[in-house]
């Protein structure tokens, strides 16, 4: 269970998280086709923005993450509320795509600063071992972060133009989510526990690490690809473009189910055992589809299983390799992960275009029980928690 203080915590930085997500990675999806007319460039060339901003935060990343363990995630989370802020202005305030580009490069460095991988990292140097319930309850509250931002957006867009709009965002990370981490967030860090008296040896270590770089990265490839050409891939398997929206809109609701699962069942299952259930539903997902199931069975079970996984993130090397340098593990680990996001729907496109949908969903399925192989020789080290 939750104490105040962590529910308190949960609660504030899942707030502010569904505001930073809703605001900056999920803003190109409502904004780009307008912003792309208004500057008289194409959108490939507008996302190319986003795409950069996203390899710069991964680059930061294990940078991040060892500032976070030696002196705290509260002044990190802060400033990258004010960065999220400077960047979303920068790109409403200069007409041209010279400013769109300088304004993603400021989003990226507020990206490392202050999405999952810096809250998670601030949750686990305050809590250390009982962290994971506050992860799960943020990423809870955080699952709605596109429910909020597309709609908001599109709103926004509609009422007061792009720039305005981006000038809104801009305000919700300066003006709310700045002060609620300031004030709430705690800055003092506890000492670190004693280490324990036998420790992984650092051949085990390294080869845990890499395994479930491995494992992470290829997920989050596979999210993704599939969330830039989800609509295609559907129309590919012979849904209509309004049965596509309506069952890729399932995916938000779906993670969130996914997450209510693993807080359920976490005094039950361990963090190794949520990860590997939660990475069987992608194949399981993908066997359905070919058995005969209707496409909202797949996105079910793939929205369950990036729920799940989203948790592990956190969770899984806390629990592999305790609390001791979690914050600087979580950045190394963050940089594949977040390579392969920023570049994998690009590399992928042409094949996309060029092959059959069925032979894209096999892939996704055989590449996520590949995946899922990595985590079978993982187990729980000494300082694990």
């Amino acid at each position: 269970m939750l104490g105040a203080m962590n529910r308190r915590l949960a609660l504030v930085l899942g707030c502010t998280q569904t505001l930073a997500w809703a605001t900056s990675f999920y803003m190109p999806t409502v904004l780009a086709p307008t912003v792309a007319r208004a500057l008289d460039v194409s959108t490939t060339a507008l996302l190319g923005g986003f795409t950069w901003a996203l390899l710069l935060a991964a680059l930061l990343a294990p940078v991040v993450g060892r500032w976070i363990d030696r002196h705290g995630g509260r002044d990190v989370l802060v400033l990258s509320s004010f960065i999220l802020a400077l960047g979303l202005v920068v790109m409403a305030s200069v007409p041209n795509l010279m400013g769109w580009y300088l304004g993603w490069t400021i989003e990226g460095l507020g990206m490392a600063l202050g999405l999952y991988d810096a809250a998670f990292a601030t949750i686990g140097r305050l809590l250390g071992s009982a962290a994971r319930p506050c992860i799960v309850g943020v990423t809870l509250i955080a699952g709605f972060a596109s429910t909020l931002g597309w709609p908001m957006g599109v709103a926004l867009e509609e009422a007061v133009g792009w720039r305005a709009t981006l000038f809104v965002f801009a305000a919700i990370n300066a003006l709310i989510n700045l002060p609620c981490v300031l004030l709430l967030v705690p800055r003092a860090i506890p000492p670190y526990p004693p280490a324990p008296a036998e420790s992984i040896s650092p051949h085990r270590l390294g080869v845990s690490l890499i395994l479930l770089s491995v494992f992470l990265s290829i997920r989050e490839a596979i999210g993704g690809v599939f969330a830039l050409h989800v609509l295609v891939l559907f129309q590919g398997i012979g849904l209509s473009v309004a049965a596509a929206v309506a069952t890729a809109a399932l995916m938000g609701p779906s993670q969130v189910f996914g997450r209510i699962l693993e807080w359920g069942f976490k005094g039950r299952l361990n963090p190794l055992v949520a990860s590997l259930l939660g990475a069987l539903l992608l194949p399981l997902g993908v066997v359905a589809l070919f058995l005969g199931g209707p496409a909202p069975v797949f996105i079910v079970l793939y929205g369950m299983s990036n729920g799940i996984l989203t948790i592990s993130r956190g969770t899984l090397p806390l629990y592999l390799f305790g609390p001791h340098g979690y914050a600087s593990r979580l950045g190394l680990l963050a940089l594949p992960q977040m390579l392969c996001k920023a570049l994998a729907p690009t590399l992928v496109a042409p094949l996309v275009v060029e092959w059959p949908a069925e032979n894209i969903f096999i892939g996704m399925g055989v590449l996520a029980a590949l995946a899922m192989l990595c985590l079978l020789p993982l187990r729980r080290g000494p300082g694990g928690d």
